[in-house]
């Protein structure tokens, strides 16, 4: 057993590609950490979830906030005023915001899918640039029907935050633990082992493979190409069969659930 160091913080995100909450404490389960990425903007003409992985259509989702309000979930604006996504309206209210015509979904469709540019080309062009995409399906690395581009749970290292130099909500993590004197990328060579917070269990299951999405403005955070350009440069790692990827961080399943805290000591076996 190795001890890892403390939770600093968590993070939760109710609808996808929009800014998140800071929480205090939450409970995991087999889906993640409770009110995460439960709901999705949908693009009414291609039917896949709108993802700022593709800033072109949709980096102005990362002007949106989100919050979980106790089950009904709650956007607020870019103008600071706020809607419930289950409101009828909401729909038309991004649809006017967004420039497109969308729709708010709080199940994940069976193979849904996002279209994904490769970091390189969306830092190397303007990102209204038409670059090329892949598509992706989400969600294939968790049990539930939440919006989570693969796994329940993301972690990061206070060291890797610190060695990389960006703001850690570029990354959009859901736990950060705190590793005074640890080594950056450490997530690198976690795969297949545990880490305990609390009473809840998560087994890291790869490194996360970066999009261009930590690149661009969140809320008032402006562009920042270096956010990713850094992993292009020192941290390429192979992830799955898709060859050597910028990565910062892991994916976690959770193995045993329960509620953690900021404080609680993480323990790596």
């Amino acid at each position: 057993m190795a001890e890892l160091g403390s939770v600093a913080a968590i993070r939760r995100y109710p609808v996808k590609s929009m800014l998140g909450e800071d929480l205090p404490a939450v409970t995991l389960t087999a889906d993640g950490l409770d009110g995460d990425r439960t709901v999705a903007v949908i693009d009414q003409q291609t039917g896949r979830v709108a993802s700022a992985k593709h800033p072109k259509l949709w980096r102005e989702l990362l002007a949106f906030a989100a919050q979980w309000n106790n089950g009904s979930p709650r956007i607020t604006l870019p103008g600071g005023t706020s809607i419930a996504a289950g409101d009828p309206a909401a729909g038309q209210v991004l649809s006017g915001l967004l420039h497109r015509d969308v729709r708010l979904a709080a199940e994940r469709p069976e193979r849904a899918i996002l279209a994904r540019p490769a970091p390189e080309d969306v830092i190397d062009n303007d990102q209204d640039a038409d670059v090329p995409y892949e598509t992706l399906q989400i969600g294939q690395g968790t049990p539930g029907t939440t919006f989570v581009d693969f796994a329940p749970v993301h972690l990061i290292t206070s060291a890797t935050l610190a060695r990389v130099g960006a703001e850690m909500i570029r990354y959009r993590p859901n736990i950060v633990v705190d590793t005074p004197g640890g080594a950056p990328f450490a997530e690198n060579d976690w795969t297949g082992r545990d880490i305990w917070i609390g009473r809840a269990r998560l087994r890291i299951m790869l490194p996360t493979p970066r999009c261009a999405v930590p690149t661009l403005a969140h809320g008032t955070l402006p562009r920042r190409t270096d956010a990713v350009r850094t992993l292009l440069e020192h941290n390429r790692v192979p992830v799955g069969g898709r060859g050597a990827q910028p990565c910062l961080g892991a994916y976690a399943q959770v193995v045993t659930g329960g509620t953690i805290c900021v404080g609680d000591r993480a323990t790596l076996t």
